[in-house]
């Protein structure tokens, strides 16, 4: 099966070794995302802020393949710490109509900032 990488110019570029996406087959798999503008410049000073840049992100990731993050089938969420999960969890309610997808929510050691995200999209009919 071929593997496509997708870029898209209004999400930030990777700044290491990884694609924004690949595409295989009818999924859509999308590297995480923090809440950085298309420039690279930090965006979002709250953590709900910050959600909805990374799910931003990701949706114009999605959309430079065809698709939406509204077709997301999975996404996983990395906090800085769980303390901030009430907040997360209601911006990201916010941002996905049901059914939700699946989620893994992680605290993970992120550094200058509260939220990264990534995903996988069905791009099927």
């Amino acid at each position: 099966m071929p593997r496509t990488p997708i870029l898209s110019p209004d999400a930030p570029a990777p700044s290491g070794g990884y694609s924004q996406a690949i595409r295989a087959g009818d999924f859509l798999y999308l590297a995480g995302q923090g809440p950085f503008d298309a420039s690279g410049e930090r965006a979002g000073k709250t953590v709900a802020e910050q959600v909805e840049r990374v799910l931003v992100n990701l949706d114009a990731v999605a959309r430079a393949a065809g698709g939406t993050l509204q077709a997301a089938v999975r996404v996983g969420m990395y906090l800085s710490d769980l303390a901030h999960f009430d907040e997360m969890d209601a911006a990201y309610r916010a941002f996905f109509a049901d059914p939700l997808p699946a989620r893994t929510t992680i605290q993970s050691d992120l550094v200058g900032f509260d939220v990264e995200a990534d995903a996988v999209v069905w791009l099927g009919e």
